[in-house]
Protein backbone atom coordinates (compact mmCIF):
# COMPACT_ATOMS: atom_id res chain seq x y z
CA UNK A 1 0.00 0.00 0.00
CA UNK A 2 1.51 3.03 -0.80
CA UNK A 3 0.37 6.14 1.26
CA UNK A 4 1.56 10.05 0.75
CA UNK A 5 2.00 11.91 4.16
CA UNK A 6 1.19 16.05 3.62
CA UNK A 7 1.81 17.45 6.84
CA UNK A 8 1.69 21.02 8.21
CA UNK A 9 0.49 23.77 10.17
CA UNK A 10 -2.28 24.66 7.15
CA UNK A 11 -2.66 28.08 9.08
CA UNK A 12 -4.75 28.41 6.78
CA UNK A 13 -5.07 25.91 4.29
CA UNK A 14 -5.16 27.23 0.37
CA UNK A 15 -5.14 26.93 -2.99
CA UNK A 16 -1.35 26.16 -3.02
CA UNK A 17 -1.38 23.41 -0.87
CA UNK A 18 -4.42 21.98 -2.74
CA UNK A 19 -2.88 22.42 -5.87
CA UNK A 20 0.28 20.76 -4.46
CA UNK A 21 -2.12 17.83 -3.03
CA UNK A 22 -3.15 17.18 -6.35
CA UNK A 23 0.01 17.37 -8.19
CA UNK A 24 0.86 14.53 -5.55
CA UNK A 25 -2.05 12.33 -6.13
CA UNK A 26 -1.69 12.48 -10.17
CA UNK A 27 2.15 12.14 -10.62
CA UNK A 28 2.79 9.84 -7.23
CA UNK A 29 -1.46 7.57 -7.37
CA UNK A 30 -0.93 6.25 -3.81
CA UNK A 31 -3.10 4.21 -2.66
CA UNK A 32 -3.98 6.72 0.21
CA UNK A 33 -3.41 10.38 0.66
CA UNK A 34 -3.08 11.77 4.38
CA UNK A 35 -3.42 15.87 4.91
CA UNK A 36 -2.31 15.30 8.57
CA UNK A 37 -2.26 19.53 10.51
CA UNK A 38 0.06 19.74 13.54
CA UNK A 39 -1.26 20.41 16.68
CA UNK A 40 1.76 22.55 17.99
CA UNK A 41 4.09 22.79 14.84
CA UNK A 42 8.01 22.44 16.58
CA UNK A 43 9.60 24.49 13.81
CA UNK A 44 7.72 27.60 14.86
CA UNK A 45 5.52 29.67 17.01
CA UNK A 46 1.80 29.87 15.77
CA UNK A 47 0.62 33.28 15.33
CA UNK A 48 -1.05 34.84 17.80
CA UNK A 49 -5.35 34.71 17.33
CA UNK A 50 -4.78 31.68 15.15
CA UNK A 51 -8.01 29.38 15.10
CA UNK A 52 -7.41 26.57 17.55
CA UNK A 53 -5.87 22.90 15.84
CA UNK A 54 -9.21 21.30 15.56
CA UNK A 55 -9.89 24.34 13.34
CA UNK A 56 -7.66 24.05 11.57
CA UNK A 57 -8.33 20.54 10.79
CA UNK A 58 -12.24 21.70 10.27
CA UNK A 59 -10.28 24.08 7.54
CA UNK A 60 -8.35 21.46 5.99
CA UNK A 61 -11.32 19.15 5.54
CA UNK A 62 -13.06 21.70 4.01
CA UNK A 63 -10.49 22.27 1.43
CA UNK A 64 -8.80 18.89 0.81
CA UNK A 65 -12.45 16.69 1.51
CA UNK A 66 -13.51 16.61 -2.24
CA UNK A 67 -10.67 15.02 -3.46
CA UNK A 68 -10.56 11.46 -4.55
CA UNK A 69 -8.28 8.97 -2.25
CA UNK A 70 -7.57 12.08 0.50
CA UNK A 71 -8.21 11.54 3.98
CA UNK A 72 -7.62 14.37 6.49
CA UNK A 73 -6.14 12.75 9.95
CA UNK A 74 -6.88 13.99 13.16
CA UNK A 75 -3.74 11.82 14.81
CA UNK A 76 -1.49 15.04 14.92
CA UNK A 77 -4.28 16.06 17.58
CA UNK A 78 -4.99 13.38 19.31
CA UNK A 79 -1.19 13.62 21.12
CA UNK A 80 -0.38 16.16 23.62
CA UNK A 81 2.90 18.34 22.92
CA UNK A 82 4.78 19.53 19.50
CA UNK A 83 4.12 17.42 16.32
CA UNK A 84 7.06 15.28 15.44
CA UNK A 85 6.42 13.56 11.99
CA UNK A 86 9.00 11.11 13.43
CA UNK A 87 6.17 9.83 16.17
CA UNK A 88 3.39 10.09 12.97
CA UNK A 89 5.77 7.69 10.89
CA UNK A 90 6.18 5.28 13.92
CA UNK A 91 1.89 5.60 14.30
CA UNK A 92 0.67 5.28 10.64
CA UNK A 93 3.64 1.66 10.14
CA UNK A 94 1.81 0.49 13.32
CA UNK A 95 -1.23 1.29 11.74
CA UNK A 96 -0.16 0.16 8.08
CA UNK A 97 2.53 -2.78 8.25
CA UNK A 98 4.58 -2.90 5.11
CA UNK A 99 3.30 0.29 3.69
CA UNK A 100 5.22 2.62 1.37
CA UNK A 101 5.63 5.75 2.77
CA UNK A 102 6.23 9.40 1.27
CA UNK A 103 6.68 12.76 2.67
CA UNK A 104 5.21 15.52 0.81
CA UNK A 105 7.51 18.59 1.22
CA UNK A 106 8.31 22.04 -0.33
CA UNK A 107 11.51 22.92 -0.73
CA UNK A 108 12.07 25.28 2.56
CA UNK A 109 11.40 21.93 4.26
CA UNK A 110 13.86 19.76 2.25
CA UNK A 111 16.71 22.09 3.16
CA UNK A 112 15.77 22.51 6.91
CA UNK A 113 15.42 18.54 7.07
CA UNK A 114 18.52 17.67 9.01
CA UNK A 115 17.41 19.53 11.54
CA UNK A 116 14.06 17.52 12.11
CA UNK A 117 13.72 15.13 14.63
CA UNK A 118 15.23 11.81 13.84
CA UNK A 119 15.67 12.93 9.94
CA UNK A 120 17.60 9.97 9.51
CA UNK A 121 14.90 7.42 10.55
CA UNK A 122 12.72 9.27 8.40
CA UNK A 123 14.72 9.14 5.11
CA UNK A 124 15.37 5.41 5.94
CA UNK A 125 11.81 4.64 6.08
CA UNK A 126 10.22 6.92 3.73
CA UNK A 127 10.46 8.52 0.64
CA UNK A 128 10.46 11.90 -0.02
CA UNK A 129 8.42 13.98 -2.74
CA UNK A 130 9.44 17.31 -2.95
CA UNK A 131 7.99 20.24 -4.78
CA UNK A 132 9.50 23.96 -5.22
CA UNK A 133 8.25 26.66 -4.04
CA UNK A 134 8.85 28.84 -6.65
CA UNK A 135 11.26 28.52 -9.90
CA UNK A 136 13.67 30.15 -8.62
CA UNK A 137 13.78 27.36 -5.66
CA UNK A 138 14.43 24.31 -8.68
CA UNK A 139 18.47 24.24 -8.84
CA UNK A 140 18.50 24.67 -4.57
CA UNK A 141 16.05 21.66 -4.80
CA UNK A 142 17.85 19.61 -7.10
CA UNK A 143 21.18 20.08 -5.56
CA UNK A 144 20.17 19.23 -2.17
CA UNK A 145 18.20 16.13 -3.69
CA UNK A 146 21.42 15.16 -5.24
CA UNK A 147 23.64 15.31 -1.83
CA UNK A 148 21.08 13.56 0.58
CA UNK A 149 21.24 10.67 -2.27
CA UNK A 150 24.62 10.49 -2.14
CA UNK A 151 24.69 10.92 2.09
CA UNK A 152 22.15 9.38 3.20
CA UNK A 153 20.63 6.98 0.51
CA UNK A 154 17.88 8.65 0.75
CA UNK A 155 14.98 7.79 -1.92
CA UNK A 156 14.28 11.23 -3.35
CA UNK A 157 11.47 12.30 -5.70
CA UNK A 158 11.46 15.74 -7.48
CA UNK A 159 7.75 16.84 -8.28
CA UNK A 160 7.10 18.76 -11.82
CA UNK A 161 4.54 21.51 -9.86
CA UNK A 162 4.05 24.99 -10.94
CA UNK A 163 2.88 26.26 -7.57
CA UNK A 164 0.65 29.13 -6.28
CA UNK A 165 2.63 32.17 -5.30
CA UNK A 166 1.13 32.30 -1.92
CA UNK A 167 2.14 32.20 1.75
CA UNK A 168 0.01 31.75 4.67
CA UNK A 169 1.64 34.11 6.19
CA UNK A 170 0.87 36.52 3.76
CA UNK A 171 -2.63 35.18 3.31
CA UNK A 172 -2.98 35.93 7.04
CA UNK A 173 -2.45 39.54 6.53
CA UNK A 174 -4.42 39.30 3.02
CA UNK A 175 -7.75 38.80 4.83
CA UNK A 176 -7.01 41.43 7.31
CA UNK A 177 -7.61 43.53 4.54
CA UNK A 178 -10.65 42.39 2.86
CA UNK A 179 -8.30 40.00 0.11
CA UNK A 180 -7.57 36.78 -0.58
CA UNK A 181 -10.60 34.63 -1.49
CA UNK A 182 -9.70 34.10 -4.65
CA UNK A 183 -6.92 32.32 -2.60
CA UNK A 184 -8.66 30.08 -0.28
CA UNK A 185 -11.36 27.06 -1.35
CA UNK A 186 -14.86 28.59 -0.93
CA UNK A 187 -15.90 26.41 1.81
CA UNK A 188 -13.06 27.09 4.11
CA UNK A 189 -13.33 31.00 2.93
CA UNK A 190 -16.97 30.97 4.17
CA UNK A 191 -16.19 29.46 7.24
CA UNK A 192 -12.84 31.71 8.23
CA UNK A 193 -15.14 34.66 7.37
CA UNK A 194 -18.26 33.09 9.30
CA UNK A 195 -15.57 32.85 12.45
CA UNK A 196 -13.87 35.65 12.22
CA UNK A 197 -10.44 33.87 12.14
CA UNK A 198 -7.12 35.95 11.66
CA UNK A 199 -9.47 38.76 12.32
CA UNK A 200 -10.94 38.37 8.88
CA UNK A 201 -13.50 40.66 7.40
CA UNK A 202 -14.84 39.58 3.74
CA UNK A 203 -14.27 40.92 0.53
CA UNK A 204 -16.81 42.95 -0.19
CA UNK A 205 -17.38 41.45 -3.61
CA UNK A 206 -17.82 38.06 -2.01
CA UNK A 207 -20.09 39.43 0.40
CA UNK A 208 -22.54 40.77 -2.25
CA UNK A 209 -22.91 37.51 -3.87
CA UNK A 210 -23.66 35.70 -1.16
CA UNK A 211 -25.86 38.46 -0.21
CA UNK A 212 -28.08 38.64 -3.06
CA UNK A 213 -28.58 35.22 -3.17
CA UNK A 214 -30.73 35.73 -0.08
CA UNK A 215 -32.78 38.57 -1.73
CA UNK A 216 -35.58 39.17 -4.02
CA UNK A 217 -34.51 39.83 -7.57
CA UNK A 218 -36.31 43.25 -7.60
CA UNK A 219 -34.82 44.41 -4.01
CA UNK A 220 -30.73 44.13 -5.14
CA UNK A 221 -31.29 47.34 -6.90
CA UNK A 222 -31.89 48.90 -3.29
CA UNK A 223 -29.52 47.10 -1.23
CA UNK A 224 -26.84 48.22 -3.75
CA UNK A 225 -28.26 51.57 -3.77
CA UNK A 226 -27.86 51.29 -0.19
CA UNK A 227 -24.23 49.88 0.35
CA UNK A 228 -23.07 52.84 -2.20
CA UNK A 229 -25.32 55.60 -0.15
CA UNK A 230 -23.33 54.44 2.73
CA UNK A 231 -20.19 54.51 1.78
CA UNK A 232 -20.38 58.33 0.99
CA UNK A 233 -22.19 59.25 4.07
CA UNK A 234 -19.45 57.69 6.24
CA UNK A 235 -16.76 59.01 4.12
CA UNK A 236 -18.94 62.58 4.64
CA UNK A 237 -19.08 61.87 8.40
CA UNK A 238 -16.01 60.05 9.13
CA UNK A 239 -16.89 56.49 9.43
CA UNK A 240 -14.79 53.28 8.06
CA UNK A 241 -16.25 52.83 4.40
CA UNK A 242 -16.19 49.38 4.11
CA UNK A 243 -17.97 48.72 7.69
CA UNK A 244 -20.92 51.03 6.62
CA UNK A 245 -20.53 48.89 3.18
CA UNK A 246 -20.85 45.62 4.79
CA UNK A 247 -24.01 46.74 6.86
CA UNK A 248 -25.75 48.28 3.47
CA UNK A 249 -24.96 44.84 1.95
CA UNK A 250 -26.20 42.60 4.42
CA UNK A 251 -29.51 44.95 5.91
CA UNK A 252 -32.02 43.27 4.28
CA UNK A 253 -30.94 39.75 4.08
CA UNK A 254 -34.12 38.17 5.48
CA UNK A 255 -36.75 40.79 4.15
CA UNK A 256 -37.87 38.10 1.51
CA UNK A 257 -39.13 35.89 4.36
CA UNK A 258 -42.82 35.65 4.96
CA UNK A 259 -43.80 36.74 8.92
CA UNK A 260 -44.13 33.02 9.70
CA UNK A 261 -40.67 32.71 9.00
CA UNK A 262 -39.52 35.72 10.35
CA UNK A 263 -40.95 34.95 13.80
CA UNK A 264 -39.39 30.84 13.49
CA UNK A 265 -36.27 32.80 13.25
CA UNK A 266 -36.91 34.79 16.25
CA UNK A 267 -38.16 31.44 17.88
CA UNK A 268 -34.43 30.62 16.61
CA UNK A 269 -32.45 33.08 17.43
CA UNK A 270 -33.97 33.86 20.76
CA UNK A 271 -35.49 36.92 19.65
CA UNK A 272 -37.89 38.59 22.15
CA UNK A 273 -40.72 40.51 20.33
CA UNK A 274 -43.47 42.49 21.23
CA UNK A 275 -47.11 42.23 20.05
CA UNK A 276 -46.43 45.19 17.37
CA UNK A 277 -43.11 43.48 16.07
CA UNK A 278 -45.25 40.06 16.05
CA UNK A 279 -48.44 41.49 14.20
CA UNK A 280 -46.51 43.96 11.90
CA UNK A 281 -43.24 41.93 9.45
CA UNK A 282 -41.75 44.76 8.07
CA UNK A 283 -40.57 45.39 12.08
CA UNK A 284 -38.92 42.28 12.27
CA UNK A 285 -36.74 41.64 9.32
CA UNK A 286 -34.11 44.17 11.14
CA UNK A 287 -34.02 41.95 14.13
CA UNK A 288 -33.82 38.77 12.52
CA UNK A 289 -31.94 39.89 9.70
CA UNK A 290 -28.65 41.48 12.15
CA UNK A 291 -29.10 37.68 13.94
CA UNK A 292 -28.76 35.77 10.66
CA UNK A 293 -25.65 38.00 9.03
CA UNK A 294 -23.96 37.45 12.54
CA UNK A 295 -24.59 33.83 12.32
CA UNK A 296 -23.63 33.44 8.52
CA UNK A 297 -21.21 36.40 8.22
CA UNK A 298 -19.78 36.66 11.93
CA UNK A 299 -20.38 40.48 11.99
CA UNK A 300 -18.96 42.54 14.39
CA UNK A 301 -21.25 44.57 17.31
CA UNK A 302 -21.38 47.62 15.39
CA UNK A 303 -22.49 46.31 11.97
CA UNK A 304 -25.09 43.96 14.24
CA UNK A 305 -26.59 47.10 15.78
CA UNK A 306 -26.76 49.15 12.57
CA UNK A 307 -29.01 46.32 11.05
CA UNK A 308 -30.81 45.79 13.80
CA UNK A 309 -32.07 49.56 14.33
CA UNK A 310 -32.12 50.72 10.36
CA UNK A 311 -36.00 50.46 10.13
CA UNK A 312 -36.89 51.86 13.21
CA UNK A 313 -34.16 54.43 14.61
CA UNK A 314 -33.86 54.47 18.42
CA UNK A 315 -32.76 57.06 20.58
CA UNK A 316 -28.49 58.03 20.88
CA UNK A 317 -27.84 56.28 17.83
CA UNK A 318 -23.65 55.83 16.78
CA UNK A 319 -22.20 57.26 13.76
CA UNK A 320 -22.93 53.61 11.85
CA UNK A 321 -26.37 53.52 12.97
CA UNK A 322 -27.54 57.00 12.07
CA UNK A 323 -25.60 56.19 8.22
CA UNK A 324 -27.29 53.06 7.65
CA UNK A 325 -30.68 54.30 8.54
CA UNK A 326 -30.42 57.34 6.27
CA UNK A 327 -28.71 55.28 3.28
CA UNK A 328 -31.52 52.96 3.51
CA UNK A 329 -34.43 56.12 3.50
CA UNK A 330 -32.35 57.63 0.73
CA UNK A 331 -30.51 55.29 -1.65
CA UNK A 332 -30.93 56.28 -5.19
CA UNK A 333 -34.00 54.42 -6.28
CA UNK A 334 -36.06 56.03 -3.17
CA UNK A 335 -39.00 58.20 -4.63
CA UNK A 336 -41.29 59.98 -2.63
CA UNK A 337 -42.27 63.65 -1.51
CA UNK A 338 -39.39 65.29 0.44
CA UNK A 339 -36.84 62.85 -0.38
CA UNK A 340 -34.46 65.45 -2.26
CA UNK A 341 -34.47 67.46 1.04
CA UNK A 342 -33.67 64.66 2.86
CA UNK A 343 -30.94 63.93 0.86
CA UNK A 344 -29.34 67.22 1.05
CA UNK A 345 -29.72 67.35 4.45
CA UNK A 346 -27.95 64.14 5.31
CA UNK A 347 -24.99 65.73 4.08
CA UNK A 348 -25.11 69.24 5.60
CA UNK A 349 -26.81 67.80 9.23
CA UNK A 350 -26.61 63.92 10.35
CA UNK A 351 -28.88 64.43 13.21
CA UNK A 352 -31.32 66.91 11.34
CA UNK A 353 -31.47 64.52 8.47
CA UNK A 354 -32.23 61.43 11.22
CA UNK A 355 -34.97 63.47 12.71
CA UNK A 356 -36.40 64.39 9.67
CA UNK A 357 -36.07 61.20 8.52
CA UNK A 358 -37.95 59.32 11.60
CA UNK A 359 -40.58 62.31 11.29
CA UNK A 360 -41.44 61.18 7.95
CA UNK A 361 -41.76 57.52 9.45
CA UNK A 362 -44.27 58.90 11.77
CA UNK A 363 -46.24 60.69 9.11
CA UNK A 364 -46.45 57.90 6.91
CA UNK A 365 -47.61 55.17 9.09
CA UNK A 366 -50.38 57.71 10.63
CA UNK A 367 -51.05 58.03 7.64
CA UNK A 368 -52.46 54.47 7.22
CA UNK A 369 -54.23 55.02 10.72
CA UNK A 370 -51.85 53.07 12.52
CA UNK A 371 -49.33 53.94 15.65
CA UNK A 372 -45.76 54.18 14.69
CA UNK A 373 -43.42 51.96 16.53
CA UNK A 374 -42.02 52.93 20.41
CA UNK A 375 -38.82 53.16 19.53
CA UNK A 376 -39.53 55.57 16.61
CA UNK A 377 -41.60 57.96 18.55
CA UNK A 378 -39.13 57.93 21.58
CA UNK A 379 -35.83 58.18 19.15
CA UNK A 380 -38.31 61.30 18.19
CA UNK A 381 -38.00 62.73 21.23
CA UNK A 382 -34.78 62.46 22.14
CA UNK A 383 -33.38 63.71 18.77
CA UNK A 384 -35.95 66.71 18.95
CA UNK A 385 -34.37 67.67 22.50
CA UNK A 386 -30.73 66.86 21.47
CA UNK A 387 -31.33 69.61 18.57
CA UNK A 388 -33.12 72.02 20.52
CA UNK A 389 -30.17 72.15 23.44
CA UNK A 390 -27.71 72.31 20.77
CA UNK A 391 -29.26 75.74 19.47
CA UNK A 392 -29.57 76.70 22.79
Amino acid sequence: MDIAIYGGSFNPPHLGHREAVITALETLSPDLFLIIPDREPPHKEMEEGSPSPEQRLELCRLTFGDLDRVEVSPMELERSGKSYTYDTVCDLEKLYPGAKLTLILGTDMLESFEEWYHFEYLLEHCRIAALARDPEDDAALRETAKRFREQYGAEIALLDHAPLPISSTDLREMLRRRLGAEEIHPDAYASIIQNRYYEAAPELSWLREQAYTMLDERRIAHVAGCEGEAIELARRWGEDPETAAEAGILHDITKRLSHEEQLKLCEKYGIMCDNAERHTPKLLHAKTGAAAARERFGIPDAVYEAIRWHTTGKPDMTLLEKIIYLADYIEPSRDFPGVEELRELAYEDLDRALLLGLRMTVEEVRSHSEEPYIDTLTACTWYEERISERRD
